[in-house]
């Protein structure tokens, strides 16, 4: 999609610096488990640093975005996203650190600076299902279909009732069922 491999690209490091670099991300992680800790005792979760929600919704903010192994600038890049407004979930927080999942999966940390509130999200194929997906005029499946989407199909979320969310993209804008995005989460209302 809109990534590159950078792992090809990267330097050869020592055992030593290699295994340094193992102990501080374990490190890192012990750190971050006692944030998430208890996640059973809490209904939601706030970052340690900014206060919001983890897990929550973010889209990136520039073209590029480094994602790196860890929460420091001297762990290695993995990948590099090469494309704004990419949805992304905030999975742990880390001082100015975000570690990121993507819609295939793949976790990083980025700078917290190239993240942005703006909700978006992706068409999602259905399981076994590459059709088109309608949009319509209004949060009602009768309601006429202003577009018809292919899975993968980036827009912006400007509302979701819980059942339904408003996405507007280039030549298109309606209502879709939010269980067709990734980027939002079920039942969840954006206002």
């Amino acid at each position: 999609m809109a990534f590159v491999d950078r792992a090809s690209a990267a330097p050869r490091r020592s055992a030593a610096a290699r295994r340094t670099r193992l102990a501080l991300v374990a490190l890192a992680g012990l750190m971050l488990a006692g944030v998430g800790a208890h996640a059973e005792d809490d209904a939601a979760l706030t970052g340690t640093r900014s206060g919001l929600p983890v897990p929550r919704f973010v889209s990136l903010k520039s073209d590029l975005v480094n994602v790196r192994g860890g929460p420091t600038k001297d762990h290695e890049v993995g990948w590099v996203y090469t494309h704004a407004g990419l949805p992304v979930e905030v999975t742990a927080e880390y001082e100015n650190w975000r570690r990121i999942r993507d819609w295939e999966g793949a976790e990083g940390w980025v700078y917290h600076s190239l993240l942005s509130g703006k909700r978006t999200a992706f068409v999602a194929k259905a399981k076994g299902d590459g059709a088109l997906v309608p949009i319509h005029e209004t949060a009602d499946p009768k309601s006429a279909v202003t577009a018809n989407l292919e899975p993968g199909v980036l827009g912006s979320v400007k509302r979701c009732t819980g059942k339904w969310c408003r996405l507007i993209g280039k030549g298109f804008d309606g209502w879709i069922p939010q269980e067709r995005l990734w980027g939002v989460y079920p039942n969840e209302i954006l206002d």
